[in-house]
């Protein structure tokens, strides 16, 4: 793959999954997509991710298309990879978002325990100059643990995963929540499946092991 490829923008300004991102060693910039993240009415929790993903993707190309919106960019602005994502539990066809408070976490949690959540992440990949737009879905089936108030009150004050939707971090002592995951992608349940990002940019054109071959030295 020639140099240089085309420039990856993260629609997202969530630290995890810059983090994940980051791990594919490829240059990318994160840019807040500034979408409102509010379910419609009797909107299933897939429809939901699976919108939102593709809102926050469209945003920040809407914005880049605008060269005085987006002034940070690396790299050649007028052929961009723009990936956009969302996650949303799902107890039994009811949404769970990031709960926000520590009271709303403590209800989501004692909601979920001894029950099985499924956490949906949308990932959109986005274009612009090719006209390649495709949305999929991964999803992972998390069992709770029948979790006591005490053991939900010890997490919550420990880890404080406010941020996250269903009120848990597989990746931190969340894990000790939890009776079993069901999964093809261990990155998905933390926000970013890399496994269908990867496969989704090699649709679009850009091949990361490709890519970091050609990368200068």
């Amino acid at each position: 793959m020639p140099w240089p490829v085309p420039t990856l923008v993260l629609a997202s300004t969530s630290a995890y999954r810059r983090e994940l991102l980051g791990r594919l060693g490829l240059p990318f910039t994160a840019v807040a997509p500034q979408t409102d993240e509010s379910p419609l009415p009797a909107e299933a929790p897939r429809d939901l991710a699976l919108r939102l993903a593709r809102a926050k993707a469209q945003a920040v190309a809407q914005a880049m298309a605008q060269a005085e919106s987006v002034s940070n960019l690396p790299g050649n602005t007028d052929d961009a990879l723009v990936i956009g994502s969302d996650q949303v539990a799902d107890l039994d066809g009811t949404p769970l978002g990031k709960p926000g408070t520590h009271d709303r976490a403590v209800a989501q949690l004692r909601a979920m325990r001894g029950r099985t959540v499924h956490f949906h992440t949308a990932v959109c990949v986005l274009r612009p100059r090719t006209g390649f737009d495709v949305c999929e879905l991964d999803s992972v089936a998390v069992t709770f643990r029948d979790l006591s108030d005490e053991d939900i009150e010890t997490y919550l004050r420990l880890e404080q995963p406010y941020d996250c939707a269903g009120s848990a971090k597989c990746e931190g002592l969340g894990i000790g929540l939890l009776a079993r995951i069901a999964s093809d992608d261990p990155t998905s349940l933390i926000g970013l499946p890399l496994i269908l990002t990867t496969r989704l940019l090699r649709e679009a054109g850009l091949d990361v092991l490709a890519a970091l071959r050609a990368m200068p030295r």
